[in-house]
């Protein structure tokens, strides 16, 4: 949790929703196995192939993955950044779903989810402000 307190207020509002959610599935794959496959991020995301090969197309265009036509998915330094923001601002919301409001592990997860694509950097950041009170005070 201490890692991911302070990316998240630097959230860019240019990327969709979507693509966040790719980015950050590829970085989960990059950090469980190393290896981060097409079919894997379809299956993951409830997409189709054909999905997945236009939505990585777009963000290689934008600089934050390499693909290969039937290759591995790699994030660039860019798109490793972006993505560790995003996984950032989920972490950062369900911790505060499930220790302060004592929402279920599952709920919060799957809430965390849909909540990190609509706050404003501006609840972002007063969230990590509040938490890291809250952290901070617990441990005294």
């Amino acid at each position: 949790m201490s890692n991911d307190i302070g990316y998240i207020h630097l959230m860019p509002d240019s990327i969709s929703a979507s693509k966040q959610d790719y980015l950050e599935t590829i970085l989960d794959f990059s950090v469980e196995t190393g290896i981060v496959r097409s079919i894997d991020i379809a299956r993951t995301l409830g997409v189709s192939r054909a999905s997945v090969n236009k939505s990585l197309g777009v963000l290689r265009e934008s600089g934050l993955i390499e693909h290969e036509h039937y290759g591995d998915v790699k994030l660039t330094e860019k798109g490793l950044k972006v993505a560790r923001q995003v996984r950032a601002r989920h972490n950062t919301l369900k911790l505060f779903l499930t220790d302060v409001l004592g929402v279920c592990p599952e709920t919060a997860e799957s809430d965390a989810c849909r909540m990190e694509h609509a706050i404003s950097r501006e609840t972002a950041s007063k969230l990590e402000e509040y938490l890291k009170t809250v952290i901070s005070g617990s441990n005294k």
